[in-house]
């Protein structure tokens, strides 16, 4: 069966979308490159594959990022080092479960291993920046503009306000060599706007951010404001934080800000302001699609369709699970008259550990302080990841020569699973072994290259596994991920060209109903779930059930173990990146790391069970 996908996403609704996805997945809609003869979400199964990407020879560069000065202190922000040489102490120690050990929890340490503190030495972003302005080099301000203001906020709120040029990269004239403005990726800490972008998502952007809009969609995709002094005064300007009683003139004597509490630095709302991201999609060709909104991060609206929203039954916000409060008191600064209750801890967990390996690894080519505890956090991040979810196992035991059991998963994460980029993807990964402990059955498999046996995008790009209800080949794996759709109706892995979603099926969080979702005219027409999972009467309110029904022959007994594991950047994914290396710089240094690094993904969850 053939459909010409010929798609103007521009008078698109939600009905639109949701007819757009089912009837590319009754139809295997995984572009041209594929040819089926089962459905899906497009492709996987019983799918040939008769074109791969071309990815051209690597050419092994390297970045060169200059370190920066973190000490400043600016008319409008002072650096992280400014600030941890009052919140680095060590007193700031608690005690650990094993008796006479304890743990230092100073706010800067804990913070700066942290994916946030290093937003702007991401290699990741650098590469698919790179990646977006080789698409679309007219769109180059936008470009700077819209990834900028989240992953270097300091430096776009200080050049705005200064009225001052920013940009990631070079701005070169037309013979391509002669610099007309440069970029922070060649400047060095001689330059005020370098030292605050390199700074990350720092202390006095959360600290300073104002109250005045959060929760608005004004304030989110990147809408944050930092109103600085209300009198004129330096000194006077907010620091927003936890406690009724801050130390007020220690502060202002010794940093020039006026402590002050502000509750809503730990409300959820304050993490939307860039966890929610709308994109004003494009066409394939760079086109703007009137009136498409592409909701590329939607993490807080999420959280708020769930469980975990205010006045949820599991009422949590952000801050409540990555950044845990310590059951101690403890000193939170020097010169601090004594310890505090209920501090938050500074660690931002996040599952990244592929990625703070990297940073890791490369600390001095990135321009990163050498020495920090990187292994620490990764641990502590692994753990973390263990919290986002449970599988369980149910068999229905062995049946004419046939084994048959339910994988049950279920999203512990008040936000789906996984969120945001969409290069990231949970799966399942199913063994089965016979009573002398040979392998009869295993899906979801993953190569050292990263690369998952049977999915069908990391074959080719262009390509995507569908959501299954039941499995009952090697060829079938479980991929749970957000493919996203151009204004041609095929697969895209740019973000700019990205209008609708082709496949949708990350796991909801707890109270998450799918088809309320549908009815809902105050959500965005590109959230919610979409593809092959949308009729699965299993799938929602944060659970799923895989069915697998497995030809095992002669009836004895069966260890079924079923792991379900986190790629936050997946193969196919990175081979389309790949295509642009031989003549986009940072995705040749993105991919020369990558390469040289055995970690590609982490396992969340384990099930193993006895079945006869």
């Amino acid at each position: 069966m053939y459909i010409e996908k010929t798609v103007s996403t521009s008078i698109l609704g939600k009905a639109s979308v949701l007819m757009l996805t089912l009837l590319l997945s009754a139809c295997g809609g995984g572009g041209g490159d594929t040819v089926t003869d089962g459905g899906g979400d497009g492709g996987g199964g019983d799918v040939d594959i008769i074109e791969k990407d071309v990815v051209p020879e690597p050419r092994g560069t390297l970045p060169s990022l200059a370190r920066s000065n973190a000490n400043f202190e600016g008319e409008h922000h002072s650096g992280s080092g400014s600030c941890a040489s009052c919140h680095n102490d060590p007193e700031m120690e608690i005690q650990t479960p094993v008796p006479g050990v304890t743990r230092n929890v100073s706010i800067g340490t804990a913070w700066e291993t942290s994916m946030m503190a290093n937003a702007t030495r991401d290699p990741y972003w650098h590469a698919v920046v790179a990646s977006e302005l080789d698409n679309f080099p007219h769109l180059e301000e936008v470009i700077n503009d819209e990834c900028i203001v989240c992953h270097a906020p300091l430096a776009y709120d200080l050049t705005e306000k200064e009225d001052l040029d920013l940009r990631l990269y070079d701005q070169l004239a037309d013979d391509g060599e002669t610099v007309l403005n440069p970029g922070l990726y060649s400047l060095d800490e001689t330059n005020e706007v370098f030292n605050h972008a390199m700074d990350g998502v720092s202390c006095s952007l959360c600290h300073q951010m104002d109250p005045g809009n959060l929760g608005t969609e004004e304030s989110m995709s990147g809408g944050y404001q930092i109103v600085g002094s209300p009198t004129g005064d330096n000194s006077d300007r907010p620091a927003y934080g936890q406690y009724a009683d801050p130390e007020v003139s220690y502060m202002r004597q010794q940093a020039g800000y006026l402590a002050q509490q502000g509750l809503h630095v730990g409300t959820s709302e304050s993490c939307a302001t860039c966890h929610n991201l709308n994109v004003h999609a494009i066409s394939q060709d760079g086109e703007p699609l009137d009136d498409v909104i592409f909701a590329e991060q939607a993490i807080y609206t999420e959280w708020q369709n769930s469980d975990f929203a205010t006045g949820g039954p599991q009422e949590a916000t952000c801050q409540s699970c990555h950044m845990p409060k310590l059951d101690q008191e403890v000193i939170i600064g020097q010169g601090a008259p004594g310890p505090r209750p209920d501090f938050s801890e500074h660690t931002l967990l996040g599952p990244n550990t592929v990625m703070q390996t990297m940073l890791m690894n490369y600390s001095d080519e990135l321009g990163i302080t050498p020495g920090l505890g990187f292994e620490e956090s990764i641990e502590r991040n692994r753990e973390f990841l263990k919290t986002a979810a449970d599988v369980t196992l149910s068999s229905n035991g062995v049946i004419d020569g046939e084994l048959s059991f339910d994988v049950n998963v279920k999203n512990l994460a008040g936000h789906r699973l996984p969120s945001g980029y969409h290069s990231r993807r949970v799966y399942l990964h199913v063994q089965v072994l016979d009573s002398s402990g040979e392998l009869v059955f295993e899906s979801g498999r993953i190569r050292d290259d990263g690369s998952i046996v049977g999915v069908a995008e990391d074959v080719n790009s262009s390509t995507w596994e569908p959501h299954y209800d039941e499995i009952t080949s090697e060829t079938q794996v479980q991929v749970y991920q957000a493919i996203t759709g151009n204004s041609d109706g095929d697969r895209t892995h740019s973000l700019l060209a990205s209008s609708f979603y082709l496949k949708d099926n990350r796991l909801t969080p707890a109270g998450m109903n799918k088809g309320a979702l549908l009815n809902d005219d105050s959500l965005p027409d590109t959230f919610g779930v979409f593809g092959a999972a949308l009729s699965d009467s299993d799938f929602n309110e944060g659970e799923d059930t895989v069915s697998y029904r497995i030809a095992v022959g002669d009836n004895e007994v069966y260890t079924v173990s079923a792991e379900l594991r986190y790629q936050p950047i997946s193969y196919g994914h990175l081979q389309k990146l790949w295509t642009q290396g031989d003549r986009v710089d940072q995705i040749d240094m993105f991919r020369t790391m990558w390469e040289s690094m055995t970690l590609r993904d982490e396992v969340i969850d384990t099930a193993t069970q006895v079945m006869q």
